[in-house]
């Protein structure tokens, strides 16, 4: 056995993430998968790399100015980190081209959809695409000479340019040898051409057409090169809380900037010779390992509007319609015939506790539950916490709704949720000028926490309803996110929410919790507790059993409490999407634990507790994740299923069809990488995602 105390105790952070955005990457080239599913999937880890180098990298690139920050969490020096992480970014973003150049684009010119590079167009293509450019594209351009009284311009985040080198005298007699074109953002980067032009559906890329055109924005000069660029930017935003009167205007001001944070990453095509790339790297003072040549376009998360243009159904997943509210309190339903009588949610929610999967079940009933409340005379008030919401949100429409019909309508907006805060600003402001009372959360802290509270006048007293989810108030992503939600009167969660609600808003304690953990209080404390009761339980030879299902897995005093519970013999088993920091595997000190990651069709979100407890078990649903962030620097809700019906379905939906899973599964190797699950022997194929489709499907 080697000594555990010689092996890495912690997987570094980021690479984790990449090593999950490896997974993705890797959906897009399954066969099985449908092709425009397939291109999605690029789409997505292309979005996530950018998200990685706007957010994760950035942040360890200021831990290199910081002479405090000497090492990260794994050990690592900064700047090794950031080489190491180049390194495998570089390998990841040539794998993204060499999926969309060798499978996706071929594959889709079998099904009869086309790129068209320039040097293949036909005499009409190049009429119909010359006459787009000029009455499309060139009205909005504007190209920028380069000399000393214009100077290389600010250049926004993630947005396509060109550099162009030319030669000859402009219109003023002098000579220029290089601009720079913005494309704005408002234009398409996929143009569809008309069906006469030719068989299938055909597509140009925006830049293909700007660079066969881009001579016609410099007359009297020649255009010699001509390569398209894009910068990403930091855009972790900084407001001192402790230092400003008013967080949502502090917020506002600083969206301004986020377009221009320190430049971090430069992706050039891999047609730019290098004395050009050299010149880039100078503006924008960053070094070469941030130089990233790419063979396509720039801008791959743009590909994501193909799936719509093509039109192509058969080329997708089949549709899923989600089961509407159940039958009875615990049963789950299948579709019933249309014209259904309303229900009366409260009435249901008497009976008994109603547990909502996303998106399997509809999302319907959780707006349906604050419609009813906003015009039934009975409610008095109505609070909330709002995360992220979308636009045209139904959900703000009803709170507007209750607060004009003069409810008590108090909501936690967090205006810091990362590229909703321009969203959640303006539905704050919608909100409160209907009446309601609108708060910002806690400075410093994150509100994360998934929770409604209605106070009903009923004959024998006031009543509380709830809802508590794993997942956000958005009507767009609970199609896609994988969630629970419960619906209950529970007198001892009421008691419990009506004081989280009470201390958000007058910054009071939470003294006394009856059932519902709380981060950053009791959540991080009731974890570890529970993992070191399982250990115990084990080293005095009794049942000891950890099963969890989380997005991220990283705070390193509950991942030392797992070691522990290894050591002691508890059998862990770990359902990680995304980050994971834990070595898994290791003898003598994780070998009990087994990390798996779940991906499809859908994004698998849930997060689920279970702790076996001597044969008294007990599962919690929560909006956090295991790591240090939710646990002790947001405002977190993790509350228990205790209904047995429900407990059980919880249970086998939320992780015994998980484990099972031998068609979407990753597991956690002892080098930080994922080797992909099939089946064995005489092992039948088995997908939680489609199980759970067909359980609630029509």
């Amino acid at each position: 056995m080697s000594d555990p105390t010689s092996e890495p105790r912690f997987f570094n952070r980021e690479a984790s993430l990449l090593e999950f955005n490896l997974r993705v990457l890797a959906l897009a080239e399954r066969a099985a998968i449908p092709l425009l599913e397939r291109l999605k999937f690029l789409c997505i880890s292309a979005s996530n790399m950018d998200e990685f180098f706007e957010v994760r990298l950035a942040a360890v690139l200021e831990l290199t100015r910081n002479p405090a920050a000497r090492t990260i969490p794994d050990g690592m020096r900064p700047t090794e980190a950031v080489r190491m992480l180049h390194e495998r970014a570089h390998v990841l973003v040539g794998n993204q081209y060499r999926v969309l150049n060798e499978q996706l684009i071929p594959g889709l010119k079998q099904r009869g959809i086309h790129f068209l590079h320039r040097t293949r167009w036909t005499s009409r293509q190049k009429v119909w695409l010359k006459d787009y450019f000029e009455n499309n594209l060139q009205p909005v351009l504007t190209p920028l000479g380069l000399d000393p009284s214009h100077p290389f311009p600010r250049v926004l985040n993630k947005t396509l340019h060109f550099i162009v080198s030319l030669s000859g005298a402009d219109a003023f007699g002098r000579a220029s040898d290089m601009a720079v074109v913005r494309v704005p953002r408002s234009l398409p980067r996929v143009i569809e051409l008309p069906s006469e032009l030719g068989e299938g559906k055909n597509f140009v890329f925006l830049s293909s057409i700007l660079h066969a055109h881009v001579d016609e924005l410099f007359p009297g000069m020649q255009v010699t090169e001509c390569h398209q660029f894009r910068l990403t930017r930091n855009t972790n935003l900084f407001v001192d809380e402790e230092e400003v009167d008013d967080v949502a205007a502090a917020l506002e001001g600083e969206l301004s900037h986020r377009d221009y944070g320190d430049p971090i990453r430069l992706e050039v095509s891999d047609t730019c010779p290098p004395g050009m790339s050299e010149y880039l790297l100078a503006q924008f003072a960053i070094s070469p390992d941030a130089l990233y040549q790419v063979a396509g376009p720039v801008n791959l998360p743009r590909l994501s509007a193909v799936p719509d243009l093509a039109g192509r159904t058969d080329l997708e997943y089949p549709a899923f319609s989600p089961a509407p509210l159940p039958e009875g309190s615990t049963t789950p339903a299948r579709h019933p015939a249309h014209g259904d009588a309303p229900v009366d949610l409260f009435a249901r929610i008497r009976q008994g506790e109603i547990l909502l999967h996303h998106p399997y079940q509809s999302f319907a009933p959780v707006i349906d539950f604050l419609r009813q409340a906003a015009v039934d005379p009975n409610v008095l008030a109505i609070r909330m916490t709002l995360y992220r919401t979308g636009e045209n949100s139904a959900i703000i429409d009803a709170l507007e709704r209750a607060a004009r019909n003069h409810k008590e309508v108090t909501v936690v907006a967090e205006v810091r949720a990362r590229y909703d805060e321009d969203n959640n600003i303006r539905q704050a402001i919608r909100l409160q000028e209907a009446g309601a009372h609108v708060v910002y959360g806690v400075v410093g802290l994150k509100t994360h926490a998934k929770m409604i509270l209605v106070v009903r006048r009923e004959p024998n007293g006031l009543r509380r309803y709830m809802h508590l989810g794993t997942g956000n108030y958005h009507q767009i992503t609970t199609r896609f996110y994988t969630d629970f939600g419960l619906l209950t009167d529970d007198e001892a969660i009421g008691r419990d929410c009506a004081r989280i609600f009470q201390q958000l808003t007058s910054l009071g304690t939470t003294e006394g919790l009856e059932v519902l953990l709380q981060s950053p209080f009791t959540l991080h404390k009731g974890l570890i507790d529970r993992i070191e009761r399982e250990a115990i339980h084990a080293r005095e030879g009794r049942p000891a059993r950890i099963i969890a299902k989380i997005n991220g897995l990283q705070e390193k005093k509950v991942i030392e409490a797992l070691y522990e519970a290894s050591r002691a013999g508890v059998e862990i088993d770990l359902i990680v999407r995304g980050i994971c920091c834990l070595c898994a595997g290791v003898p003598g000190l994780s070998d009990k634990i087994r990390i798996r990651s779940i991906l499809g069709r859908y994004l698998e979100h849930h997060r689920v507790f279970y702790f076996g407890n001597d044969g008294k078990p007990e599962l919690f649903l929560a909006s956090a994740d295991w790591m240090k962030r939710n646990l002790l620097g947001r405002v977190e809700t993790c509350f228990p299923v205790r209904d047995p019906e429900l407990f059980r379905r919880v249970y086998t939906e939320g992780l015994e069809v998980y484990l099972k899973d031998n068609t979407g599964a990753w597991t956690l190797e002892t080098d930080g990488s994922y080797r992909s699950v099939h089946p064995s022997g005489e092992e039948e194929p088995f997908s939680a995602q489609e199980w759970l489709m067909e359980k609630y499907g029509a």
